[in-house]
């Protein structure tokens, strides 16, 4: 929780002086964004592109932990798990709308760190701010982030355009920000049982920060252009790689399979992993909060990416009666199944 010497009830400044101060800084940036914050609702203006638009809510105690998320880090993971979504799409993010709904708690310097993390992604992924609504919040912190963007429409990417042969490719390496979680409940447990002993925390950063600092990987639909590669179907890792595997299956009325030893794990995250007791492919499988990218591409296309050491090939299409399995490192078929998060679970 937010502890401050210094604190300014929200209640001084009012709705429209909180929205003035928070969002001041903030820079228009893209010609399509006509009309930003301060009309009634933002102009955009595309006309030679198709427009891709997002929403996710996240509510404090399901979706974060404030006893070990910091506020910065809050809004800026807030704003990089929207922005994947339009990744995931093959599309360029332009714009976003950020709202927020906050209990008497908080003060306004307590917000603004929100929005330092929301600043700082917005520099560092050339977005703009154009709008967004605040409000009181009898249940804890609650956020809402839309992010707007722009593709050509022959380059839009569906979750069901898998076929058969193709093969499944995924960016980066997986698992990292489950066990950082794992890390931060331990600690968090810890503490809770006695205030007196100090997180422990060394040599885990990679996977912390995997954790509470994601990065949309607007990076690989850059590479993917450069390559001239139009990916056959394309989701973000959210939920763990099965499930998503899945989604791309069932839409696409295909079966996979993939292997084991071709899953990209971090040597940290497979460590870590160990020394909690957890297998390191369940949490590449089930874990999820990578936001990383799972595409599937035509073979012709294997030869324009092999080298490249961030994209990892896993597996391919197969027909549907097939179904989705993993084969294993021991060479055994295990059937495939999605374990991942669920948004309501009881």
């Amino acid at each position: 929780m937010f502890e401050n010497k210094e604190r300014t009830d929200l209640a001084e400044l009012g709705e429209f002086g909180l929205i003035d101060h928070l969002t001041s800084n903030f820079k228009i940036r893209h010609q399509t964004s006509v009309k930003g914050i301060g009309d009634d609702a933002a102009v955009l203006n595309s006309p030679d592109k198709q427009v891709l638009i997002s929403t996710d809510l996240l509510l404090e105690g399901v979706h974060f932990d404030l006893a070990y998320v910091p506020l910065m880090h809050l809004g800026y993971k807030a704003v990089q798990v929207n922005l994947s979504d339009i990744y995931a799409m093959n599309g360029i993010a332009s714009q976003i709308t950020f709202s927020i709904g906050l209990s008497s708690k908080f003060p306004l310097e307590a917000v603004e760190e929100i929005y330092k993390g929301v600043e700082l992604a917005c520099n560092q992924f050339n977005i703009d701010l154009i709008g967004g609504d605040t409000s009181s919040s009898k249940q804890g912190l609650v956020i809402s982030v839309t992010s707007i963007g722009y593709a050509a429409a022959a380059d839009v990417v569906y979750r069901n355009g898998a076929n058969e042969g193709d093969l499944i490719c995924v960016s980066g390496d997986l698992g990292g920000a489950y066990v950082g979680l794992q890390i931060l409940e331990r600690e968090k447990q810890i503490f809770l049982e006695n205030p007196k002993i100090q997180p422990d925390l060394e040599g885990k950063d990679y996977i912390i920060e995997r954790q509470l600092k994601p990065e949309g990987r607007r990076d690989i639909v850059d590479l993917l252009a450069q390559m001239k590669i139009v990916p056959t179907s394309m989701i973000d890792v959210s939920d763990g790689l099965a499930s998503e595997l899945m989604h791309i299956c069932k839409q696409s009325e295909k079966g996979c399979t993939i292997y084991e030893e071709k899953i990209p794990i971090d040597p940290m995250t497979y460590e870590t992993a160990r020394e909690l007791g957890i297998d390191p492919t369940v949490c590449a499988l089930n874990g999820g909060e990578d936001y990383e990218l799972l595409f599937t591409i035509k073979q012709a296309d294997y030869d324009r990416l092999k080298h490249d050491v961030d994209i990892s090939i896993i597996g391919h299409i197969t027909d549907q009666p097939s179904g989705c399995r993993m084969v294993s490192k021991s060479n055994v078929v295990h059937e495939l199944k999605a374990q991942g998060w669920s948004a309501f679970k009881k």
